[in-house]
């Protein structure tokens, strides 16, 4: 044993259902730390990233297609981030010394206001615990009451609750939360041929029965209207995924004398997102929807996205069962080449040098992976990850989602190749998770566990280092086929504070 485990530290391993083993190889990513990711380039138009043109109507008919053949699709959201950090300014707001709004952001969330969906609800609550309402409590200068209204349990709870939940957009029947939203859109594009929407939403324990009221509260109403039947299903992020805290001298990290371990972050649901049973899996951020007047690119693309998988997964299926037959030909190898490099954009640098018996072995294990298709915005200043070329362990390299904390900015090409991205990661996926001979894959088995990251920060006054495991859509996903296709920035629509509800495409 590298470290020193108390017999109690030892019990409280075992009750996360996580192994010694597992914690010390935790500890020892903050000694050596994560290496960087080395990339041949940026992925763009024409080299990594598939411009559609004017094909768009045919892949979303090729998805129809496959709905009708009866493939089952199951829409994944992950949902369990709580909104405190959509009303951070807001909470700024009530730990300010003045009393009247001050800054651009608090006087344009105070000016328009009635604007919000969740206006008339804020606005009843402030009638019943302040005993006036919102026009007269801003004529009486007390705003900081309404804000408490909104965050505070007594009222909306907003600050606390996670962002499914908040009211995003208003209707002339009703207001909307994001995660009925989602609802909607799985009826439009997650259809099954038996008039099924499978729909996954991953919670935090807390939230989650309120999760369930609402569905419970709206689902019926969502299914006359659609002429669906929901099967909503919940999950929370597994205890063994989360990770030991280090202290500075990358020793365990000790609150009250008690290890400390914290979520892993979102990588950690790729053990959600293996236990879906599903052939095609749409994934999408709980906050990126829009009301029903710009959902028409939204659901047109993601039957896009489907279709562009629906067209490779045959392709894949084909050549699969090719290799594994071992029935093939010259011919046969050099268009499997050329659908692996060009359309799955994967090269191999010695390729040439593969004897047949090896290239085929080659091409056969790169065909055998999960695969992805990835929407791709144009770049537009957001925060976040975005599409590469990066190289592999094996020597080859393929697309990979990025973080910059992923890439060497002190490489000079390295760092010309982040700044010269054309294109954002919105987190648009859709994703196919069965081999040919209909076997689900195992997906933990395609994470690169050196894509994970550490961040530093303090608790009880001293500092606190902390792991995330490799994300999601980056490294958990760094060994799956992945294809990724340029999408409209009109299916692009993030509420990252409460006053991104303002946009036009949210009112």
């Amino acid at each position: 044993m590298k470290y020193c485990f108390s017999q109690e530290d030892l019990a409280q391993i075992k009750a996360k259902g996580m192994t010694v083993e597992a914690v010390e190889e935790q500890l020892e990513c903050f000694k050596k730390g994560f290496p960087y990711l080395v990339l041949e380039n940026s992925a763009s138009l024409g080299n990594g990233i598939m411009q559609l043109n004017d094909s768009a109507e045919a892949y979303a008919e090729k998805w129809d297609k496959l709905i009708e053949e009866g493939v089952k699709s199951v829409k994944f959201v992950p949902a369990s981030g709580a909104a405190s950090r959509m009303f951070k300014d807001l909470f700024g707001f009530l730990d300010a010394e003045y009393d009247t709004p001050e800054t651009a952001f608090e006087k344009k969330f105070f000016e328009h206001i009635k604007s919000f969906a969740f206006y008339n609800a804020l606005n009843e609550l402030c009638k019943k615990n302040e005993g006036g309402d919102i026009d007269t409590l801003m004529a009486e200068g007390k705003y900081k009451s309404i804000v408490e209204n909104l965050l505070a349990e007594k009222g909306l709870n907003y600050g606390w609750l996670p962002k499914g939940l908040i009211l995003f957009h208003s209707y002339l029947e009703a207001s909307r939360a994001a995660m009925e939203e989602h609802l909607v859109e799985g009826a439009m594009y997650a259809k099954n041929g038996d008039a099924t929407v499978n729909i996954h939403f991953t919670v935090s324990h807390d939230h989650l029965p309120f999760f369930k009221e609402l569905t419970a509260k709206v689902v019926p109403c969502y299914e006359k209207e659609f002429g669906v039947k929901y099967n909503i299903s919940f999950s929370e992020q597994k205890p063994e995924t989360d990770t030991i805290a280090a202290d500075g001298e990358n020793q365990p990290f000790r609150d009250n004398g008690a290890l400390l371990f914290r979520p892993g972050g979102h990588g950690s649901l790729i053990e959600n997102l293996n236990e879906i049973d599903a052939d095609v899996i749409f994934i999408k951020n709980i906050d990126n929807v829009v009301p029903d007047s710009f959902k028409a690119d939204t659901i047109l693309y993601k039957k896009v996205l489907a279709g562009v998988l629906a067209e490779a997964r045959e392709k894949i299926f084909k050549y699969g069962k090719l290799l594994e037959s071992g029935n093939y030909t010259i011919e046969d190898l050099r268009e499997i080449i050329q659908f692996v490099q060009k359309d799955l954009c994967t090269r191999n640098p010695e390729i040439k040098q593969l004897e047949d018996s090896d290239l085929a072995m080659y091409l056969l294990k790169k065909l055998n992976r999960p695969l992805r298709v990835c929407g791709m915005v144009k770049n537009i200043g957001e925060p976040g990850g975005g599409p590469f070329l990066a190289y592999n362990e094996d020597g080859t390299y393929s697309p990979q989602i990025l973080e910059s904390s992923q890439i060497n900015m002190a490489h000079a090409e390295s760092k010309a190749a982040f700044e010269g991205g054309s294109h954002f990661n919105p987190v648009d996926l859709v994703c196919s998770v069965r081999d040919w001979n209909g076997n689900h894959y195992n997906l933990p088995d395609f994470i690169d566990k050196n894509t994970g990251f550490i961040s530093e920060k303090s608790k009880s006054g001293k500092v606190l280092k902390a792991l995330e495991r490799p994300g999601l859509w980056n490294g958990a996903m760094s060994d799956w086929n992945t294809i990724f296709i340029e999408v409209p920035i009109s299916t692009f629509n993030p509420v990252k504070t409460v006053n991104d509800l303002l946009r036009e495409t949210h009112l």
